[in-house]
Parts: structure tokens; sequence; C-alpha cells
């Protein structure tokens, strides 16, 4: 099976634990049999690899997010990235370019494509082979994965089939309707649009090339900021005439809200958290190193990273993307291919972050125009290059960069440091890499 996840979006209604870096499916709220956490993603993609272990697996994504998915999903993982947000038509055009080209992947086999962040169950993994399985057949260019529709929701799009067939031609689709429609939709036998589908390759390569002329996967992607913005259901599923839609009657949930994410919480506290025998659904998610208590809350969700704090009614939680994007977008905590940074104390001409590096791992060779910064180490061993001048480093080791010095840090074993950065102007935008030799 061939699958494309597509990873994108900030996640702002997941504030504070998303950002523009850190998207709500790198989120690590899903407990795991050993009694650790997973995300979205890594749980998806654990489930693909039990549902089929030779799943061959590419994830579409912006290059904010390829650091993010190495950490998580390791090294080996193909990735396809977006050189600028497209919007899902192109970013799946890319990918399967990527397939084609980079992959050698035959145009005349079929790929699947689902978001990355589905909350559902091993049936939805079997379904998605049922799904490749009946593109195979060519009765229909594409097929889609309805959704069975638990409720009227304004969220989703509709897919209203031709007849109460397992799978079946597609009469038409509908837009995210009002709640009254959607109730129109359900009793005509509608469907949720979950945004799964599959198709031949060479069909996906086909629609791209009805959009814009190139050669290969290098030259869509040199070619990627010159292409409008559009998604797929737009470009492709709202004007086919070949379609098809198969039933999922399964468990699928989104959980792009607090009050959906919280439903699929295994339990209600993550973190250092306290609540009192007169909270009812209350959820506490905190990232911090300080307690958390609740008294007396009713249907309250509490969360806590250095991006802020959050205290919402579950209900009203889904409402705050307006008041995050009005707030200082600092990012605060990150997940990088090397380790992760989480900042500690931002003041007037000063920043303070703890480093965690992998161990084998390094920064880049860098340098600063207009900041000092200072590594003290916490705990491991590991070597700093300073200049072209390397020394070996453990607990207790004090490094001192002037601006303008090149420098970085190799972990032999996990190494933790914290970073002090001083100067007149701090920024993300002061750093310049260099080829380490």
């Amino acid at each position: 099976m061939n699958i494309i996840l597509l990873s994108g979006g900030s996640g702002k209604r997941l504030w504070p634990l998303s950002n523009d870096v850190r998207s709500k499916q790198f989120i690590k709220i899903f407990r795991t049999k050993d009694g650790g956490y997973e995300s979205m993603v890594q749980r998806v993609y654990r489930q693909i690899r039990e549902a089929d272990a030779e799943a061959n697996i590419t994830v579409a994504t912006g290059k904010s997010q390829i650091s993010a998915i190495h950490n998580q999903l390791g090294e080996k993982v193909a990735i396809s990235a977006e050189p600028c947000r497209k919007d899902t038509f192109w970013a799946m055009a890319l990918a399967a370019a990527h397939l084609k080209d980079i992959q050698g992947i035959s145009p005349q086999e079929s790929v699947v494509v689902c978001p990355v962040d589905p909350y559902v169950e091993k049936d939805y993994f079997m379904a998605l082979k049922d799904l490749v399985s009946q593109a195979e057949r060519g009765e229909a260019n594409l097929v889609l994965l309805g959704i069975g529709a638990a409720y009227p929701s304004e969220k989703y799009g509709y897919i209203i089939p031709a007849d109460d067939g397992d799978i079946t031609a597609v009469k038409t689709f509908q837009e995210k309707p009002t709640a009254e429609k959607a109730r129109e939709y359900i009793a005509q036998g509608g469907l949720w649009n979950g945004g799964v589908f599959a198709c031949k390759l060479g069909y996906l390569l086909k629609k791209a090339q009805e959009q814009t002329d190139f050669t290969d996967y290098q030259d869509l992607y040199e070619k990627y900021d010159t292409l409008t913005n559009i998604s797929f259901d737009y470009a492709v599923a709202e004007k086919e005439t070949s379609i098809q839609v198969m039933r999922f009657p399964g468990q699928w949930k989104d959980l792009g809200t607090w009050n959906t994410l919280t439903e699929a919480m295994e339990e209600a506290v993550v973190g250092q958290g306290v609540m009192d025998e007169a909270c009812r659904g209350v959820h506490i998610v905190n990232e911090m190193d300080v307690p958390i208590l609740a008294m007396g809350l009713k249907n309250v969700v509490i969360s806590a990273s250095p991006e802020g704090i959050l205290v919402a009614d579950k209900g009203q939680s889904s409402y705050m993307k307006p008041f995050v994007d009005s707030m200082d977008n600092r990012i605060r905590f990150a997940e990088k291919s090397w380790g992760s940074y989480r900042v500690l104390d931002v003041e007037k001409g000063s920043m303070t972050i703890r480093v965690t590096l992998h161990a084998g791992h390094s920064m880049n060779y860098h340098a600063h125009k207009y900041r000092d910064e200072v590594w003290t180490v916490i705990s491991g061993s590991g070597r700093t290059v300073v200049d072209g001048m390397e020394q070996k480093v453990e607990r207790g080791d004090v490094i001192t960069m002037s601006a303008g010095c090149r420098h970085t840090v190799i972990a032999e074993t996990e190494l933790k440091l914290i970073e002090v950065q001083i100067g007149e102007e701090i920024s993300v935008e002061d750093k310049v890499k260099y080829d380490f030799c």
C-alpha cells in the first residue's frame, strides 16, 4: 500500500500546546502501552504499520515541520516537503511526483491519501487497504472514503452517494453547511468528507499536468512558488465524473479543538496536575515543571506550556483563534531532528533556553551577528567547536561565544545545556549557517 499522509497547519485551536512549528499532530498526549505518551502522527504511523508492515508511507508537509517529523518518526521516514504552502492539491501533486521520480513508484500503482491526524482504530486502516483495492479495479478514476455522519456537523463537507450501497457512485458534493442543511444531507444518506481518497498515481500526476506544465519532481519543486493555491476538492474531486465513495461506519474523530481532543484522552491529567472531588469534566495538560491545582470546576480544560496558559470552558475553547492571533507568537518550544529546545526566560536584551540534543546529533555550524551566547552543560557529554577549535565538554562546563564566532556542539551522549543569548537584537533571523569540515 502506497500512502500519502498530509501533515500541515498550525493547529492554533489547541494553543498553548500548538504553534506555527509544532502543529497539533505533534502533541504527545495519548498514553502508550509502555506508560509513555505518543502524538497523533506517531499513533497513526504506528497503526498503519500494524495494519500493513510493508506499507510505503510518504509524509507530505511544509519545511517548518521536517525536523519535528524526523524527531518523532525517525530519520528514515520519506518526506515530500513543500517549499511554501500551496494548499492540498499541490501538496498531493508534489508528493505524487516524489513517489514516481524519487522513489521509483510506477504511475500504474494505486495510492491512498489521508490526513495525518484522525483519531481512529484498526478498522480505519483496513478500510484504507480496501479503498486501494477498489482503486486498482479501475471502476472509477477516484474512490473516496465517506465517513458515517454521527451528527449534523457544520465543520465538514458532505458527500451525497447515488444509492445506499457500500461502494457507490457519488451524486454530488456539498460544502460545509448550516446545521439545518446538514440534517437534510444526512437524511439523503450524506457522508462526511474526511479528505481520504485513493486513485492511480498516474491520475494525480495527470491532474497536476493539466494545471501547470512540469517535467519531473525537481521541476515542479522549482516552480512551486508560482502556483496558485487550490484545494484538491476544488481542483479535482468536485469536477470528476468518474468517482465512487466507500462507506466507513467505524469510529472517526477530527481532534482539532480542545473540546474534541479531551473526548479522546484516556486520562484526565497529563503532567503535573491535581483536582478536587468537586471537579466534573475537567482535563489538565501541563508541560511545565510546576503543579496545577483545579477546584470546583465544571467542563473546563487547563493547559500550560512555554507558549502560555489556557483556562477555558471546553465548548468556548474552539473560538480561541482570533485571541491567539493577537498574541506574541514567538516560538517557545520546538522539537528538532537533533533534539528540542524550550525557552525559559525572556527579558530585554537576553533570552534563556534549555536545549536537549540526542546522542550522536549536533547543531548546525553557525554564527550570530548581533548577539553573544553562553552555554552551560547541565548533563551529558560531547564536543564543542568554536571558530575551528574543538574541546570536550561535560556537566558543569561553560562555553562563551562572542557575536560573529562560528560554533556548534556535538552530543556524544544525550546532552542538556542552558543557552543564554545576550544582545540588543535577539531574533531567529540572526543566524548564518556554515559548512562544517
